[in-house]
């Protein structure tokens, strides 16, 4: 069964650690054969972007340490040791081909701020538009999850960014061929699941633990990925690096690896309100959550409590008095001057914050529902 793939325009592939490193360090042949591959997808009149891991165990290697990097500040002195290397590598494999390929370092932070995500993806479109390709990945030197910068791992980065550049696919290259009903090394009758419509428990329960000796993810967290990619309208394959010419096999439909759906494209701020890190929650009764799922606004009087400090225009959760999260929004005002007019009246507004204020908390355009296994 082939894969009709040929209405897709942008394609995002993530790179994992396995397949770039060597006990020796970097595997200058594997670097080779990717870039060898996304040039020729670019000659077909492909956009093409690139994720990257391996900086961290370049680092690693360069320092002969042994065994996983598990210290924060160790991982960013790895990183900031092996990003350059690993730069290198690729800057002389797509030099071979007379393609130029760019440096985008990234954290939450980027992501998460509506303004420097604009200018993200300006500067990615025209880079693409340049004939350059971008080469993505997490600024591990600077960002940390103790102060919630980090992606956490670089399959969740990947789809980010396939999602906020409207990529049509997301390819994860690993070192293994897909996603199987069980693990392969350790049951001769795992099969490998070739097509997955909606990525619901069932096909999670399917995926392992954490990932190889320098990486921070293993299958779920690529399932997660394509998750987030799917939302976006954004279609993902996981599959075997080490299959030879794995990419222009795959984008001439030769059903390699785990094809998960799209779901409907959903809208750029839609997008971003989902994706983007909450800063704080707004406490609501069950009378403007049933009126927020019918598409209308938020009245003040719906408001039960606020929980945390944010910014009017900040990304928050909206939850029930049960504590459970069903959407995600980005409202007019303040913590403090919502925390103000809670349970109150729109008519209230005026004498208890003054003159300028909307008389509502949000509209339908600023919230994006959660689904119920988010």
């Amino acid at each position: 069964m082939n894969r009709d793939l040929s209405a897709i325009q942008r394609v995002v592939v993530k790179v994992g650690t396995n397949l770039l490193s060597t006990k020796d360090g970097i595997d200058e042949g594997c670097i080779d054969r990717i870039a060898g591959q996304l040039v020729q997808l670019q000659q077909k009149g492909l956009q093409v972007l690139l994720v990257t891991s391996g900086a961290i165990g370049m680092g690693a290697k360069e320092l002969k340490l042994k065994g996983p990097v598990k210290q924060v500040a160790m991982r960013q002195a790895c990183a900031s040791i092996g990003q350059p290397l690993l730069m290198s590598s690729y800057r002389r494999a797509f030099k071979k081909h007379g393609v130029l390929c760019s440096q985008i370092l990234l954290t939450r932070k980027e992501m998460n701020n509506r303004h420097t995500y604009v200018n993200l993806r300006n500067s990615s479109f025209t880079l693409l538009d340049l004939g350059v390709i971008p080469i993505f990945n997490e600024n591990d030197t600077v960002s940390t999850a103790e102060i919630g910068s980090a992606f956490g791992d670089n399959d969740r980065m990947s789809a980010m960014v396939a999602s906020k550049i409207d990529a049509d696919l997301l390819i994860i290259l690993t070192d293994i061929s897909g996603l199987y009903t069980s693990d392969p090394k350790k049951d001769p009758k795992a099969e490998l699941i070739r097509d997955i419509e909606i990525l619901d428990d069932e096909i999670l329960a399917c995926a392992g633990g954490a990932g190889s000796l320098f990486s921070t993810g293993g299958m779920k967290t690529k399932l997660l990925a394509a998750k987030i990619a799917a939302n976006g309208g954004c279609g993902s394959i996981i599959a075997s690096g080490y299959e030879p010419d794995v990419l222009v096999r795959l984008m001439d439909g030769e059903p390699l690896g785990t094809y998960i759906h799209p779901k409907k494209r959903m809208s750029q701020r839609e997008r971003w309100l989902l994706n983007n890190s909450h800063l704080g929650t707004i406490v609501v009764d069950e009378g403007a959550k049933k009126a927020l799922l019918s598409h209308k606004s938020l009245l003040p009087k719906g408001v039960v409590r606020v929980e945390g400090g944010f910014e009017a225009g900040d990304v928050v959760e909206i939850c029930t008095t049960d504590g459970k999260a069903f959407a995600k929004a980005a409202p007019y005002l303040n913590s403090t001057d919502i925390a103000k007019i809670a349970g109150h009246e729109s008519r209230d507004i005026l004498c208890l914050l003054g003159e300028g204020h909307k008389d509502v908390l949000f509209r339908p355009e600023d919230l994006v529902l959660l689904d119920d296994d988010e």
